[in-house]
């Protein structure tokens, strides 16, 4: 997705709550049926999006199959490749066009490799423990699409013409469902690279963009090669997570959390989205919770790094499953969405003055594996003093229990949480993170953009 879809989205989101809240198909409200069962292992991990291009100074698929072991030692379980498929050269955008620009499916970009590298990068992910997905296309080809010698693959305007999906995508061709024969031809591309490949599952482009029936009869026919296989929508479509994907994206959340920090927006609008998205998608829907992607400015250039952070703390300690970015692990500030898409930018993996924000991000994802508390679907809003700057919650199961106080302001603050119990919690200890004391709560004191995270087993809840 380029950042027009993501303008768009965010407008609709913004402005169109009101029309989530309406029944999904005809007379069904969306909201009394439960969403798909999810892979067991889906909800504990963490994803990392890797853009080949850029992730290496060779820029290959060799490049990421050499820092698998890195990755693996950061925490995060599920590798999501941005498309590895050859770009079209009618009517690229900058030097190196767009990913999401493909020519043929079924081929890998030679300037990433062979289809021999992509085998050994997945068998190496899975020989430690990681699960790869791809980014699947479906809703246009570049112009010089391998299946343009089948025009009826395409939509047409009135005058015959084949045609862009979106005002602004001069560089694709928009593909038509209403032709079984493309369902098959896509679906059978899907299947081949399971097989051949053995993916874990895909991340889907435009999900919202491509009929429902048609990734319902993909999921189906994926299930029958690999029952637990992963599919993320890009998309924001409660009906979508009834049948055909396990999670989508948490674009209202983001929306709102860029409303705050760029905007001056009041926290309190977090809190907010997130009940209201809570409405209107189906019973225990899983999300993405994102802060940072390639359809954004990077978050440390969007929000401060010390803004960029406190916004990582909320994703990760929130019910979803959190992601994290092409060397957002080090603070890049490399540009990443359109135009800088259309051209190679690679990390910078020693960026000055940063925090240790590797060992940070490697705590936080420990924190989630260690304890199910925050994998499951509890989030307990609490208020607090000055709900303009901060966001107050808590996590827990029948073992344990977490409070999460984050500042979003750049100013500290003293304040105070509506916690009727708080006896018990002590610190959560994250390394790179200055120490803090839990006896004075429900009083704290935060730095600006500072955020705590405070533990309580069940044995000092039973006690109280």
């Amino acid at each position: 997705m380029n950042i027009q879809r993501f303008i768009r989205g965010c407008f609709a989101l913004a402005t169109g709550f009101i029309l989530y809240s309406l029944p999904a198909q005809g007379d069904v409200n969306i909201t009394n049926i439960p969403a798909r069962p999810s892979p067991a292992w889906l909800r504990s991990s963490t994803i990392y999006e890797v853009f080949p291009r850029d992730f290496s100074k060779a820029g290959d698929l060799k490049g990421v199959t050499a820092q698998l072991d890195r990755l693996k030692d950061l925490g995060v379980t599920v590798l999501w490749l941005m498309p590895i498929h050859p770009i079209g050269e009618k009517g690229r955008k900058g030097e190196y066009g767009s990913p999401y620009s493909i020519r043929d499916y079924y081929a890998v970009d030679p300037n990433y490799g062979t289809l021999d590298d992509f085998k050994k990068l997945v068998a190496g992910a899975h020989q430690r423990g990681l699960k790869v997905i791809m980014d699947l296309v479906a809703n246009h080809t570049a112009w010089d699409s391998v299946m343009m010698t089948n025009k009826a693959f395409y939509k047409h305007d009135a005058q015959g013409n084949i045609i862009s999906p979106e005002p602004g995508w001069s560089d694709v061709a928009g593909l038509n469902y209403a032709n079984p024969q493309l369902r098959q031809y896509m679906i059978a591309m899907m299947k081949y690279w399971v097989r051949t490949c053995d993916i874990d599952g895909y991340r889907c482009d435009v999900a919202w963009a491509v009929p429902k029936d048609f990734w319902e009869q993909a999921r189906a026919a994926l299930e029958k090669i690999k029952p637990d296989i992963m599919m993320l929508a890009e998309a924001d479509t409660p009906d979508l997570l009834t049948n055909a994907f396990d999670l989508d994206y948490s674009w209202p959340l983001l929306h709102a959390l860029n409303n705050v920090l760029e905007h001056g927006a009041s926290a309190a609008e977090l809190r907010k989205t997130w009940e209201q998205n809570r409405r209107v998608f189906p019973k225990d829907a899983l999300h993405l919770r994102i802060s940072d992607d390639h359809d954004e400015a990077r978050a440390v250039a969007r929000y401060g790094i010390e803004g960029a952070l406190a916004s990582s703390a909320l994703m990760f300690t929130l019910d979803g499953v959190p992601l994290l970015y092409n060397g957002m692990e080090v603070g890049d500030a490399t540009e990443s969405g359109d135009p800088a898409l259309f051209y190679k930018l690679p990390i910078f993996w020693q960026p000055k003055e940063r925090p240790p924000l590797r060992d940070i991000y490697r705590d936080l994802i420990q924190l989630r594996k260690d304890y199910a508390a925050f994998r499951n679907h509890t989030v307990t809003w609490l208020d607090n003093s000055d709900d303009s700057r901060l966001v107050t919650f808590l996590r827990g199961n029948d073992k344990d229990q977490f409070l999460v106080v984050i500042n979003l302001s750049n100013r500290p603050v003293d304040g105070t949480v509506d916690l009727k119990n708080a006896a018990g919690f002590s610190p959560v200890d994250i390394k790179g993170m200055n120490p803090f004391n839990a006896a004075s709560l429900p009083n704290f004191h935060l730095d600006a953009f500072g955020w705590h995270i405070y533990h309580r087993p069940a044995s000092a809840m039973a006690a109280k």
